[in-house]
């Protein structure tokens, strides 16, 4: 029994001369300012990266609800990185390069777990008109300016403790805040010719609605929104023709705001015209069958066969309108 005793204390001490000597090389690393800043650095590398990844995945599809375990992935890593950098001493007394680097994580951290989730929760509202759509879009540039700006703060905390240890920085652009100034411009010309786009689609779903109902005085009220929009949007290409030399969105967006002035102005007076001439058809209609056949005259007789034959071309005429709009393209 003694010699069992003897043997734990024998192994307990070696453990804690084991864990004494970590430390002491552990602090002599952390003794260098040159390595303390690289000790910090490496802590944001992996969550820097995972944000990224993850911000670029929402651009691409579109839709921060389609990645949502890319959120949560980046959420703990996130988390990972908070614990790495606290279990961090102060250097030499001086939290500053510490400090800045909490408070970006933490910033970090409430982007993604309370800004996105307010992002996944407005978009299928975002979809209902475009008043919701240029909020939702908002939201994500101010995502966008506040990591920026965060990155910033903790680039200017890294150059200052740098500057006070008289450590020599490599010049190297900022991965994060070169990624995000890239990403918030491009991002923001993609929004500002969806908006114009957004507006006259939305439009064109009121005048569906209004088509189906037959209710002309809302058809008529959309047509010349749509109409007035697709002009405004014309009018603003001129001033966002290209990004970077590259023209496809904005041409793109230029060929669909021309087919719905032409919808607008064209095809839609068409449809209106329809349906004012089937509304008067229908009261004739009705009117004919409402008087006893031996008190229709033969002017009543001629009248509503002269409106039953321009009703049948009419429905021809109108069939043929719908499938050569179908065939230029609407939906």
């Amino acid at each position: 029994m003694r010699k069992n005793s003897a043997t734990l204390i024998k192994y307990c001490i070696m453990y804690c001369m084991f864990v004494v000597i970590a430390l002491q090389l552990n602090a002599q690393n952390i003794d260098n300012p040159g390595d303390y800043m690289t000790a910090i650095s490496n802590a944001q590398m992996t969550m820097n990266k995972t944000y990224l990844s993850y911000m670029s995945a929402v651009a691409h599809n579109g839709s921060a609800k389609k990645v949502e375990k890319m959120r949560d992935q980046t959420l703990q890593s996130i988390t990972d990185c908070k614990f790495k950098i606290s279990e961090l001493p102060y250097y030499k007394g001086d939290n500053s390069l510490r400090k800045s680097s909490m408070d970006y994580v933490d910033v970090c951290y409430k982007v993604f777990n309370d800004d996105y989730a307010h992002l996944v929760n407005m978009e299928d509202l975002a979809e209902e008109s475009f008043d919701e759509m240029q909020m939702y879009i908002l939201l994500q540039e101010k995502i966008d300016e506040k990591i920026k700006e965060a990155s910033d703060v903790v680039e200017k905390a890294q150059s200052d403790f740098a500057a006070k240890y008289n450590i020599q920085l490599i010049q190297t652009e900022n991965e994060v805040s070169t990624n995000m100034e890239i990403t918030s411009k491009v991002n923001h010309y993609h929004n500002q010719v969806y908006l114009l786009f957004f507006k006259c689609n939305w439009q064109d779903d009121q005048i569906t609605q209004a088509v189906n109902a037959k209710k002309i005085t809302g058809l008529e009220e959309s047509r010349n929104a749509l109409d007035q929009y697709a002009k405004e949007g014309l009018l603003a290409l001129d001033t966002l023709s290209n990004y970077l030399g590259d023209h496809s969105l904005a041409q793109t967006c230029k060929q669909v705001l021309q087919y719905y002035q032409k919808y607008a102005e064209n095809d839609l007076p068409k449809v209106e015209d329809f349906f004012l001439k089937e509304e008067n058809y229908n009261k004739l209609k009705k009117d004919m069958d409402s008087k006893p056949q031996n008190n229709l005259t033969k002017d009543d007789v001629d009248t509503y066969n002269k409106a039953v034959k321009e009703y049948n071309a009419l429905i021809n005429s109108y069939n043929q309108l719908n499938a050569n709009i179908k065939t230029q393209g609407h939906k």
